[in-house]
């Protein structure tokens, strides 16, 4: 376990949306990402809680905006260098996105996330 300072792990969730492809990003719709920094659900290390993309249908309108959220110490928890706490939020944010689009878990381990 490795203990990352909420800001700096905060500036990594940036990095990692920073880095998705910018059709990809420009693509998100109503979404907004934030980093939680207790526990949160055991085993989990994001969620994304809303309607898909791909779900969305001309009856979509004036909801909340969907919600991704990372989980800081569960990721710490399950990394010894700052370096994997990095590519692990990486891995989580891209996951967490897929779900966005529609992508599901089993679909996800198909592409090898």
């Amino acid at each position: 376990m490795i203990e990352v300072e909420p800001g700096r792990f905060e500036d990594m969730v940036v990095t990692a949306l920073d880095g998705l492809p910018e059709g990809l990003g420009r693509l998100m719709s109503n979404v907004a990402v934030t980093v939680e920094h207790r526990p949160g659900p055991a085993g989990l290390l994001g969620l994304y809680e809303g309607v898909p993309l791909t779900s969305r249908t001309t009856q979509y309108a004036g909801v909340l905006p969907d919600r991704i959220t990372i989980y800081r110490q569960a990721i710490c928890a399950i990394c010894r260098t700052e370096d994997e706490v990095a590519d692990q939020v990486r891995r989580t944010v891209i996951h967490e996105v897929a779900h966005h689009f529609g992508i599901d878990d089993e679909r996800l381990r198909e592409l090898g996330w």
